[in-house]
């Protein structure tokens, strides 16, 4: 079987699906591997690099695709610049796609791949069970965009974040607050407190107090008798009413804040909205926002997607790619998911998906021109 990787084509993509260390694994197994040219250039793999693993590289997008079985991306399918044709035109009936996707936001993606026969497995969905860590294309990246948010915050403000002590006096430390302990959060939490924050943070799980005062922070808490912990780590969507409580409490830790580092995203739905106007408002001029779920919607009422602006005095940054920030080694890790995936359905050469098997359950989103993704078969079928 051919495993084919592409080169990304969304602007500011740096990273590539598949790194040289994979090459040589998945060729252990009987894959071929072809490579499109300077697919890894961003992330500083050569094509020689691939060469010297065993890989082909290939030129001509078109007949990399064509040619491919199986499909490695990173992000979800789009028009490509080179043919003017959409990515899953140029694959074959019954090719497979690998790559984040997004089901649950990209109907008309899922519905284009079932018409056109391209099976997909959508690493977003990869479930979040032990048997599942080295798969886990999420975490390993939404931990390097933490780590990158908590960076980027400590760049952007006009203050160092630790305690220093001069012969002109002392300089204390920055006040960071976080608001999401899941993956990013507790990496975000992490680095700041590395840097010499404080660090004060929010969270509806109130099982996530533990792991976040292990790391040296301070937990917020919020009254509450709801439960939102949800499937996979992720957390429940909070009531209006929970949401009110919390803002109330927040509106006081947040002004006080020399950065504030939003991570709360909910499955399938929009952002919810922790930091209001007025909030920003409250906020001394030259602190920092860097809102981490500006991709789907932001957590901030003021945060412009993929820009970095100034409203009330204070600087509001909603990249929506950071991973992409430290590619090679979002690469890196990006990769190992991907083989440890391949490696785990793969038997003799050839992929074989167990329609029982939890993870083939979870992830696989379309197979030979059906939607089989529960979630994703449900939302369609509501539209």
């Amino acid at each position: 079987m051919i495993v084919a990787v592409a080169r990304e084509i969304l602007k500011g993509e740096n990273r590539v699906a598949l790194s040289p260390e994979g090459v040589e694994k998945l060729r252990k197994h009987g894959f071929e591997i072809h490579v499109q040219a300077g697919a890894g250039q961003a992330s500083g793999l050569l094509d020689e690099d691939y060469v010297s693993q065993g890989a082909k590289i290939v030129a001509d997008a078109g007949a990399l695709y064509e040619s491919a079985d199986i499909l490695l991306r990173v992000q979800p399918p789009g028009e490509h610049p080179d043919t003017g044709k959409h990515e899953l035109d140029m694959l074959r009936s019954g090719a497979l796609w690998i790559g984040f996707f997004y089901p649950l936001h990209n109907a008309a993606l899922v519905k284009r791949a079932q018409e056109r026969g391209v099976d997909v497995l959508a690493m977003d969905a990869v479930p979040r069970i032990t048997r599942a860590q080295r798969m886990d294309a999420l975490s390993s990246q939404t931990n390097l965009a933490g780590y990158k948010a908590a960076v980027i915050a400590a760049e952007a403000l006009g203050k160092i974040f630790p305690l220093m002590m001069t012969a002109a006096g002392t300089i204390p430390p920055a006040k960071v607050v976080v608001m999401g302990a899941g993956v990013a959060g507790l990496q975000a939490i992490a680095t700041a407190r590395r840097l010499g924050a404080q660090v004060e943070v929010s969270d509806v799980r109130a099982e996530a107090k533990e792991q976040v005062e292990s790391l040296g922070a301070r937990f917020i808490e919020v009254e509450s008798d709801e439960d939102l912990s949800g499937e996979g780590g992720y957390a429940k969507e909070a009531s209006e009413e929970y949401l009110r409580k919390q803002q109330e409490v927040l509106h006081k830790k947040i002004s006080e804040a020399d950065a504030v580092i939003t991570t709360a995203l909910v499955p399938g739905k929009k952002a919810p909205l922790l930091v209001t106007e007025d909030m920003v408002k409250s906020m001394r001029p030259g602190s920092v926002i860097v809102d981490m779920a500006a991709s789907q919607g932001g957590n901030c009422a003021l945060t412009v997607p993929d820009e970095k602006v100034v409203r009330e005095g204070v600087i509001i940054i909603g990249y929506t790619n950071l991973p992409a920030l430290a590619a090679t080694n979002a690469s890196e890790l990006y990769s190992r998911n991907l083989v440890s995936l391949l490696e785990y359905f793969t038997k003799e050469g050839k992929l074989e998906f167990d329609r029982e098997d939890e993870i083939a359950q979870g992830a696989l989103i379309t197979k030979g021109g059906e939607v089989i993704h529960a979630a994703t078969k449900s939302l369609l079928e509501q539209n």
